[in-house]
This record gives structure tokens, C-alpha cells and sequence, in this order.
């Protein structure tokens, strides 16, 4: 993928998600900075480009129905979120898109030896966050959001 934005974007995507499968069912607050690091705003108190995007990528998510919360705090969080039913489902899933799968595996791994319960959506996601590229994961999340029917 040429552009950085869109890796980052489903980089933030996956955290989130994650984030709040962890927390699953109870409401929590997601922080910006939790998920893309640190920022620093600037001396008129406007954050980074970074910084918003990752605001963004939570509206965004919001906005297609993976996520509600109650409020914002500022720009710097979104409060009381808690997974929609769609991504909840979404994540539990057992996966069955063979690509995402695939992009999983470690390139040396021949065989799969992960118990069937732990080929869940939200477990291949955590694996390609650990072992793979942000390319590879940014194929893995389109592919999740969008359907296999992404390139």
C-alpha cells in the first residue's frame, strides 16, 4: 500500500477494536494518545495531523456502526464506547476468509496449530498486529471491514 494514512488508518482501527473487545461489555473510554502515541500540540493547542486522524478512524468507526460511545472529551478521547452487536459478531467470528489466514502465518509456519477456538476474527487480527507487517495488516483489516471481496 502507497499510502501511509490508509495503514495508519487501519492500524488505529484494529487497537480500537481491540481495545474494546477487551473491554466488552462494559463501556470504557478510548484515548487517543492509547492508541497512536504520544502528541504534542502545537502553541495554538491544534494537534498533530497523527493525533486527528486517529480521532477520526473513532468518529469513522462510529459513524458505520463498529462502535458507540456518549461523548468526547475534547479531541483527545471518546467516552463510554462499547462495541456495536456488528463488530462484536464481527470479532468473535470464527475466522473464514482464507487470506486473512493466511496473512497470519508467520512466513516459516507450514502447518497451523492453533486450537479452532483461537482462529477467531479478533485473534488472527492480534496475531498479524504481532508478527506481521503494517501492510498485512491493513489487507487483513480492509478485508474484515469490507468483506473478502477487497484486493
Amino acid at each position: 500500500m502507497a499510502d501511509l494514512h490508509i495503514e495508519d488508518f487501519f492500524k488505529d482501527a484494529a487497537k480500537i477494536l481491540n481495545q474494546l473487545y477487551l473491554n466488552f461489555p462494559k463501556k470504557s473510554s478510548v484515548f487517543v494518545e492509547d492508541i497512536s502515541g504520544a502528541d504534542a500540540p502545537d502553541e495554538y493547542g491544534l494537534h498533530a495531523p497523527r493525533h486527528q486522524a486517529c480521532f477520526g478512524c473513532m468518529l469513522w468507526l462510529e459513524e458505520e456502526g463498529y462502535l458507540r460511545f456518549e461523548s468526547t472529551i475534547r479531541q483527545d478521547a471518546i467516552d463510554q464506547a462499547v462495541l456495536t452487536q456488528k463488530s462484536f459478531s464481527l470479532l468473535s467470528r470464527v475466522c473464514s476468509d482464507p487470506k486473512i489466514i493466511e496473512l497470519s502465518k508467520p512466513s516459516d509456519e507450514l502447518v497451523d496449530k492453533t486450537p479452532f477456538d483461537l482462529q477467531t476474527n479478533i485473534n488472527l487480527v492480534r496475531k498479524i498486529q504481532h508478527k506481521g507487517t503494517s501492510t498485512q495488516l491493513a489487507e487483513a483489516m480492509q478485508r474484515l471491514l469490507f468483506g473478502s471481496a477487497a484486493p
